[in-house]
């Protein structure tokens, strides 16, 4: 025995290699499977939140720690229909840039609002009841019509809260706001008083985009939402001129419907018009010369009589196509008016005018007198699109229907000149999906067009990204900005706060509800149609009594009034609103910068002449696979809840963030792309948080070492691997910081893809060897302690973005994690705040020479996977050719793992491409310069193939180059290298700015490496389907027939590298009958060779990876004995090619031995191992005591 004395320095020396002792640990981390469901796991996440209420409890940790408000708006969805890909995209943006800015130390209060009012549910109403137009309300009653869509205004609510909940979006539904609350409407009112007061209402008579349909108006920005491309009927018509009967004008128009209105005949004044001559119906027509090819395919169809100005055509009458309103004639109608709105693109250039429904036919016809305003302009078509009787041959008839039956009226009567067809996109209803008109209506408006200067300048005072969105596409709107029609002659929605005299001179606009109690004598409890229709006001002015004019207000307007309503503001809330706005963020679709954006800029400026928005986020649309819009009727997409289900929420949030539609481009939405996330991005590193936990449990089981996190106290590392992933890791939080900053979604989101592609397939599979403890002790817990650093910061910085995944890990890992730094966020990931930049743990030199590395071996793998050539066979040398020495040096520092990675024997560096006789050759791009040149490309193409390596190379460098008169640029050739071949066995690449030459020749012993290899590869995958782990302790058996010709380079090769085998899968290779314990046995093939694997040993027992049992014997030299309680086990001295350090051989002797938690003594030939021996090839062939103290 050793006394306690003599063994008292080893004990301290143990101790010290233990620096992650520490009382602070609550508990263990649990082992992870090796495989996962994301989707249920993410179903566990949630009913973890729920079960805890941690958003909730978030908010009251923010707020109880008084952090500055992060004001943040959601535009309301109807609830009538289920959420798409479109809400869950805009949701997915919202919540990472929500959260992200609760974890960068803000307190963000996030409600969720319903669109409650307007089309979406009148509509589904109507056709449930069968409306057709406004006398059936009336008929049921307007109150019982309300009801109706009160009654489904919700329909979907569960639906889309639990869309919401289950992508992982942090909302509050219980504290929401909805635009039927009567506070919401209230605020709604005073928001239109105050446009009142400040003189920017007015009523007017304009032509509107009008839905037949749903019987209302929509604004401009409205139809925008849905264009149809249809066919229409295009016909010229012909007008016979009083002056001269014997002459026609003639016009063309794709609205046959309105020619029953027609009043009057356009020209533009500055252009030539033609009387002809046309040979084939023997008539006499007048046109624009320009616009002769419009009706006719050849001259030699007319014959040009006479040429004169259009302004020689004001004033000339004509006869009227129908006798409906002949006796407006008398006032000034059926004439030629003048205006420079009539273009020679399209028509004859003579432009029929229907003054009731064609916004230039409205103002032309006013401005010459062909009616007088809000007088004497007959509109023949009712609400729902029907001709009235005053249309006499068509009375009742719905007018897109009535084309047909007007073409063949007017054929009949032989003023059809020519009918035919046109294909163009024509606005469609955006709720009812059937075709608009432009109908004059009556309408309250707003003065937009007084507003542009001021819009334009709060618009500059606006972030949006991208940028392009707002200095294009929304600055055009707002500078062409129109009058915005507010009312809507509907029923669902808030009533228009205007009583008006029966004279209409009279008006009194109420802001709140109190004032309509005080100006009636009535209690009022609800703001809707069927609560104060019946309110009278009394006049002041000896009128009688005002009445509440009938229409409601547009929904688009109480969507833009939401930043005040959602508060009740004014009449509560105000300090809180006034501190709050405007708000920090929003963000939404491109089709919003004429929808919400807009009327929330409007209403702001009016308001307070100040932007309701510092930061806007614009996001384009989601399309099907094929292009399309999505579309339920063909089932042209998968169900988002399905897609979920499938492959998890993270998965889905972090292709649609990846991808152009964060720049505002469309999205061409792929099922098989959210699966590409979820295998190249979420398992990978689910794998190395796997590998990480792994080797924590490790670490405890094998050197009773527990592991404890403190990032305050680290541990640091001089391994380059260590310092390298570090430093970039605190790169990467420094640039997710300011891009963040920025809210450009779309470059942070890539950086952190490729960041998980460094460390699974880089750090961690570069350092398994350190990571497992196969090195020491003291790399192993360096190699733990980094990658637990870069794993906590890396949760930390994802968490906005994948909330699932890394809530799921850090349930386990913060067990791991000083109790005393995460207090008050042990229970969630998202408690916890950003990690902090330190520019101390940046080296870029580092990051440059990895950078190297990588670019060298990814080259290299290509030139394998080119020449056939795979990973398992060695090679003899890589040559890096680079004019630069600092990226020569940098391939040198890290060489160790060059040549590993590519399995080549050495790495060659080289300034000296003609050393190598390698020279840059081209071909053409067919695809692109066979397009561009067309019949040049042939000549051109011969002379790339001419260009010497100096041409090329000055071309790569200014990246064009002038041939045979073409401009060619760089990236329109496939440019290579070439290797001349009397400069040996090389092949050439070029990637990442770097050249990389392979010897591919090869020789029998570097092939038989490559077939051990293929062996031990076969060894692993039989483990894996025994599902055995690594400290299973087992012995491998093989059984080949040496003697068949198709055997022999394997039997050769299992011969003379069965050591290189033994190290790689750890165990013993025997070519040998098998012995006992089979655990699995399988025929493998390998390169046309057959021969037998069994696996064999006690699978109830573990040991480490140096341990063999001998059942024929030890060899001697290689290993050496270990006794305790005369219980002895054979050591390997070289591990896995590794040397067995003291350290090392106390964890594999606590681990056979069960000793874990107690001092152990390795005593040699009477003295104790030094703790510190690294070599202890002085212990081959003898015998180790293990002594416990």
């Amino acid at each position: 025995m050793i006394t306690s004395k003599r063994s008292i320095p080893l004990i301290t020396q143990i101790v010290q290699q233990t620096p992650f002792l520490c009382h602070n640990l609550t508990r263990m981390v649990s082992q992870v499977p090796d495989s996962v469901s994301f989707p249920k796991e993410e179903e566990k996440v949630i009913e973890l939140w729920k079960k805890n209420d941690t958003f909730k409890k978030s908010l009251e940790q923010s707020k109880a720690a008084k952090r500055p408000a992060y004001t943040f708006y959601d535009g309301p969805p109807f609830a009538t229909g289920l959420p798409h890909y479109g809400h869950l995209l805009a949701g997915s943006v919202k919540d990472i840039v929500t959260r992200y800015a609760h974890q960068n130390g803000y307190h963000v209060e996030r409600r969720f609002g319903w669109d409650c009012h307007g089309l979406p549910v009148e509509h589904e109403i109507d056709k449930k009841l069968g409306i057709t137009g406004p006398a059936d309300v009336h008929a049921m009653g307007i109150d019982k019509y309300n009801a109706e869509c009160r009654s489904i205004v919700m329909r979907y609510a569960s639906e889309w809260e639990h869309s919401v909940q289950r992508l992982g979006r942090w909302i509050d539904f219980e504290n929401d706001y909805k635009t039927l609350y009567p506070e919401f409407m209230e605020s709604v009112w005073w928001v239109w008083s105050q446009m009142f007061a400040k003189g920017l209402v007015y009523k007017g008579f304009k032509v509107m985009p009008y839905s037949t349909a749903c019987n209302t108006p929509l604004s401009n920005f409205e139809v925008n939402q849905n264009y149809h491309d249809v066919t229409d009927p295009a016909v010229f018509v012909s007008f016979p001129i009083d002056q001269d009967p014997g002459v026609s004008f003639v016009a063309w128009t794709t609205t046959p419907w309105t020619l029953p209105s027609n009043l009057a005949l356009c020209a533009n004044p500055d252009e030539i018009y033609v009387k002809i001559l046309d040979k084939v119906r023997d008539q006499k027509f007048i046109l624009m010369e320009a616009r002769l090819c419009g009706l006719y395919k050849t001259e030699d169809d007319y014959t040009i009589l006479e040429k004169f100005a259009g302004n020689t055509l004001a004033g000339k009458t004509y006869t009227p196509l129908f006798p409906y309103m002949e006796q407006m004639k008398a006032n000034g109608a059926f004439k030629v008016c003048l205006d420079k709105y009539v273009t020679k693109d399209a028509g004859t250039g003579m432009v029929h005018q229907a003054p009731a429904f064609g916004e230039d036919d409205y103002r032309v016809c006013l401005a010459n007198g062909v009616f007088k305003k809000g007088r004497n302009l007959t509109c023949p078509v009712d609400p729902t699109g029907k001709f009235l009787s005053i249309v006499t041959d068509f009375d009742g008839m719905y007018v897109k229907d009535a084309d047909k039956h007007i073409i063949k009226k007017l054929k009949e009567e032989g003023r059809m000149v020519h009918a035919g067809t046109i294909n163009h996109s024509y606005p469609y209803c955006w709720r009812s999906d059937t075709p608009l008109i432009y109908r004059v209506i009556p309408s309250w408006f707003i003065k937009v067009t007084a507003l542009r200067e001021k819009l334009l300048a709060n618009n500059d005072k606006c972030y949006w990204v991208p940028e392009f969105v707002k200095e294009k596409r929304f600055k055009n709107w707002l500078a062409d900005c129109r009058d915005w029609s507010v009312s809507r002659n509907r029923y669902w929605g808030t009533p228009i706060p205007l009583w008006v005299s029966d004279d209409g001179e009279e008006i009194v606009c109420v802001g709140s509800i109190k004032e309509l109690e005080d100006l009636t004598g009535e209690k009022i409890t609800d703001l809707h149609r069927e609560s104060i229709d019946h309110l009278t006001i009394p006049s002041k002015c000896g009128k009688g009594v005002l009445k509440r004019v009938p229409e409601v207000f547009d929904c688009w307007f109480e969507s833009g009034s939401m930043p005040y309503a959602q508060q009740h503001y004014p009449f509560e809330n105000v300090s809180q609103f006034d501190s709050k706005f405007p708000a920090e963020f929003i963000a939404e679709g491109v089709d919003q910068t004429r929808g919400w954006f807009y009327t929330l800029l409007v209403l702001a400026t009016a308001l307070f002449d100040k932007p309701p928005y510092k930061n806007l986020i614009v996001t384009g649309l989601v399309l099907a696979s094929d292009g399309k819009k999505m579309s339920k009727r063909l089932k042209n997409y998968p169900d988002p809840t399905t897609v979920m289900d499938k492959y998890g929420a993270d998965s889905l949030r972090l292709y649609l963030i990846d991808s152009p539609v964060v720049r505002a481009d469309t999205l061409r939405f792929k099922e098989e792309g959210v699966k590409d996330v979820l295998k190249d991005v979420l398992l990978p590193w689910f794998n190395a948080y796997r590998f990480l936990i792994q080797n924590i449990i490790r670490l405890d089981k094998e050197d009773g070492v527990k592991f404890v996190y403190n990032e305050n106290s680290p541990v640091l590392s001089n391994n380059v691997m260590d310092k390298w992933i570090l430093s970039y890791t605190h790169t990467l939080i420094e640039f997710v910081k300011v891009e963040m900053a920025a809210y450009r979604l779309y470059t942070v989101v890539p950086r952190l893809l490729q960041f998980i592609e460094n460390l699974t397939n880089w750090y961690v599979r570069l350092n398994r060897a350190r990571l497992r403890g196969e090195v020491d002790l003291e790399e192993c817990q360096a190699s733990v302690q980094t990658l637990f650093s870069v794993m906590f910061n890396m949760i930390r910085l994802m968490a906005p973005f994948t909330p699932f995944i890394t809530e799921m890990m850090y349930q386990n890992l913060h067990k791991s994690i000083d109790k005393n730094m995460i207090k008050g966020a042990s229970d969630s990931i998202h408690y916890m705040m950003l990690p902090k930049y330190d520019p101390k743990m940046v080296d870029k030199d580092i990051e440059r020479r990895v950078s190297v590395m990588q670019a060298v071996i990814e080259t290299g793998r290509v030139l394998r996977d080119r020449n056939t050539l795979p990973i398992k066979y060695p090679l003899k040398e890589v040559v890096l050719v680079d004019a630069d020495p600092t990226t020569l040096a940098d391939a040198q520092a890290l060489e160790s793992y060059i040549v590993s990675e590519l399995n080549v024997k050495k790495l060659t560096v080289s300034s000296d491409k003609k050393k190598y006789d390698v020279k840059l050759t081209a071909k053409p791009n067919h695809m692109i310069l066979g397009k561009r040149l067309k019949k040049d490309f042939k000549p051109v193409s011969a002379a790339i193939a001419k260009l010497t390596d100096a041409q090329l190379t000055e071309m790569k460098e200014s990246g064009k180059r002038e041939i045979l008169g073409h401009t060619i640029g760089f990236d329109e050739m496939h440019v290579g290298y070439e290797v001349n071949s009397e400069s040996g066995s090389y092949a050439a690449a070029s990637m990442h700015n770097v050249l990389v030459l392979l010897d591919l020749s090869t020789d029998q012993e570097m092939m038989d490496e490559g077939l051990a290899r293929e062996v031990i590869n076969r060894i692993q995958k039989l483990r894996k389907s025994a599902k055995l782990v690594p400290t299973d302790k087992i012995s491998i058996f093989y059984a080949i027939d040496s003697k068949k010709k198709d055997n022999e380079d394997m039997s050769r090769a299992m011969r003379n590298y069965q050591d290189f085998i033994e190290t790689g899968v750890k165990s013993p290779f025997l070519g040998e009958p098998a012995q006992e314990n089979v655990i699995i046995s399988e025929e493998v093939e390998v390169k046309g060779s057959r021969f037998q694997l069994t696996l064999c040993g006690d699978v109830k027992k573990s040991s480490s990876g140096p341990v063999v049992q001998w059942p024929q014997g030890r060899p001697s030299g290689k290993y050496f004995t270990v006794n305790y309680n005369d219980s002895s086990r054979e050591i390997l001295l070289q591990p896995n090619g590794n040397q067995l350090s003291a350290i090392r051989l106390e964890r594999e002797v606590k681990a056979m031995y069960g000793l874990f938690g107690r001092t152990v003594i390795l005593s040699f030939n009477g003295s104790a191992v030094k703790c510190t021996t690294r070599d202890l090839t002085f212990l081959g062939g003898g015998i180790v005591t293990v002594i416990t103290a």
